[in-house]
């Protein structure tokens, strides 16, 4: 009251002053409540993007999620696209430097890759979609939906934006978007590597593959060249008369190739199964049942080690031709490959770089025709020996055992001929390979589905293509006795009761299969993992599978 007074007894132009001042302070603090919140609104903005950008990473989630809290509508439902960002380029990539089109509306949607302001009311985004990026040039004299401060505001590098406006090239010549419209389609809420570090950490990069292909446009064209290689493939199948079918993942014996099973349990059945580790028995008895070609390209799980070059789960595709032999299938391999490398790389031949990409370049030639080697022979021509076709004959296998240990190759037990001649194939062959080459005529002992040599006792009408020292295909002219299939099989049993835990078991049901007559039918193999890295020029198998096998962190 005393306080009251004393402000009465001032002169009226005292009074007038300290109402003024006040009034004057009021509309400051409200100035700078506002701007505060402009400030904690504009984390994409000159200095306040700065100072986000500076935030360590766990503060930086933090305040975008509390951003994001403000938001009417943070996650919109739907904005339609109307051309995509690499199209947009080839249309209208040779316009005029400074030339707009206003009259050419487009909308766009991508992922922000850099924002950068110039002034208040000019700003430019990189916006990158289906592997091409454009400029956004961003001046308020166009904007024509909500404030254009307030919208750019919500936007930060990472996040999805959508983006309407007109086409044109800025004055430096640089293809642009002009928005009449911008919109925040979905937040990214972790801070990202800039594009001039981006991201290098194996383990992050096989662990989170989305950020990998956001930051590294490499590792989307390796992927983009696996898909070519997949439809190649087919494509060239298909053209041939083949059908394309699919083949239970799921078996009751683990057959089809030599390989450690994964095991699995059916509940309902209360019943161990194998998963696949190829599909080939199936294939073979959908021959059987009339269908003369089939195909298909699927996933197959073996229990094996992780290494560059192999990986548990693995994609191949496997077809079956009847009235073929493994020479026509040398030469259908040497066509598929060839035109598919031509056709994938405009020539047939490739720079790889075996120790990765800092190491030397290896040139690889796809031009046919490619050398057929016959393995025993290769191996006696090398090792100076002369070996009985008679794998199981104790004489021979002692002279295939003295001769793994005197070149002291690794071989732990079981060391059966199979086992050792492996062994020997890899020292004398396959580490000498590097244009593509058929390794040929297998022994029984190492190829429980492939048929005897028509004149080579103890052989088998088999190859494997090898290039740069490793495997890409496997086949072979099937066995389709039904008699010397079951003495295979139990051959395969021995050797699994001996210790060798990739030996097959012994199917009956297809030996039954065989039984109603299989027609002289070749088989064929091949891994696209392997492929997709020498036609990507990766040398771990990691780079071409999007979600390779890891172990735990």
């Amino acid at each position: 009251m005393a306080e009251a007074e004393k402000g009465d007894r001032l002169p009226a132009a005292e009074r007038k002053r300290l109402k003024k001042e006040q009034e004057a302070k009021a509309r400051a603090e409200e100035k700078a409540k506002k701007a505060a919140e402009k400030a904690e609104q504009a984390q994409a903005s000159g200095k306040a993007e700065e100072k986000l950008e500076d935030l360590d990473p766990s503060k930086y989630r933090e305040n975008r999620i509390a951003a994001l809290k403000r938001l009417s509508d943070p996650y919109p439902h739907k904005w339609d696209v109307t051309i995509s960002i690499p199209f947009l380029i080839e249309k209208y990539e040779d316009i005029e430097a400074g030339l707009h089109l206003e009259s050419e509306i487009v909308s766009i949607a991508g992922r922000v890759k850099n924002k950068r302001t110039s002034g208040a009311k000019l700003m430019f985004y990189d916006l990158f979609a289906d592997g091409a990026r454009v400029q956004i040039m961003c001046q308020a004299q166009h904007h024509e939906d909500g404030d254009f401060e307030e919208e750019h505001a919500k936007i930060n590098r990472g996040d999805i934006m959508g983006v309407r406006g007109f086409v044109g090239k800025s004055n430096k010549g640089e293809l642009s978007v002009f928005p009449k419209a911008v919109k925040l389609l979905a937040t990214c809420l972790h801070m990202l590597p800039k594009d001039h570090q981006g991201l290098k950490d194996q383990e992050v990069r096989y662990r989170r593959r989305y950020l990998d292909l956001m930051l590294n446009e490499d590792i989307r064209r390796t992927f983009y060249i696996r898909s070519k290689i997949v439809n190649f493939i087919r494509h060239f199948l298909d053209s041939r008369g083949f059908l394309e079918v699919e083949t239970p993942m799921m078996n009751m014996i683990a057959g089809g190739a030599t390989a450690k099973p994964f095991i699995t349990h059916h509940n309902e059945l209360d019943l161990d199964l194998y998963m696949r580790v190829a599909p080939e028995l199936y294939l073979k008895m959908l021959v059987i049942g009339g269908l003369d070609r089939v195909f298909e390209i699927g996933r197959n799980f073996r229990n094996e080690g992780i290494d560059l070059t192999h990986n548990p789960e693995f994609t191949a595709c496997e077809f079956y031709m009847a009235y073929a032999d493994y020479n026509d299938l040398m030469d259908m391999t040497e066509e598929l490959f060839s035109a598919m490398v031509l056709n994938i790389k405009g020539s047939y031949k490739i720079e790889y770089h075996p120790t990765g990409p800092d190491g030397p370049a290896v040139e690889i030639d796809f031009t046919p025709p490619w050398p057929r080697i016959s393995m025993v022979e290769e191996i006696e021509k090398k090792g100076g020996i002369k070996l009985g076709r008679n794998f199981e004959d104790p004489e021979t296998l002692k002279k295939l055992d003295d001769l793994v240990t005197k070149l002291e190759l690794e071989c732990p037990p079981p060391r059966s001929a199979a086992r050792l001649l492996d062994k020997l194939c890899g020292h004398y062959i396959e580490d000498h390979i590097v244009n593509p080459s058929f390794i040929t005529e297998h022994p029984q002992v190492m190829s429980p589905l492939a048929k005897w040599h028509r004149s080579k006792p103890g052989l088998t009408e088999r190859f494997e293509l090898f290039v740069n020292t490793k495997e890409i295909c496997n086949a072979y002219t099937e066995l389709n006795d039904p008699e010397r299939q079951m003495q295979c099989f139990l051959g395969q049993q021995k050797a699994a009761q001996e210790g060798d835990d990739e030996a097959q078991g012994v199917d009956h049901e297809f030996v039954t299969a065989l039984e109603h007559g299989l027609p002289p039918t070749g088989g064929w193999g091949c891994g696209v993992d392997r492929l997709t890295m020498f036609l990507s020029d990766k040398n771990n198998i990691k780079e071409v599978i999007l979600f390779p096998a890891m172990k735990p962190q």
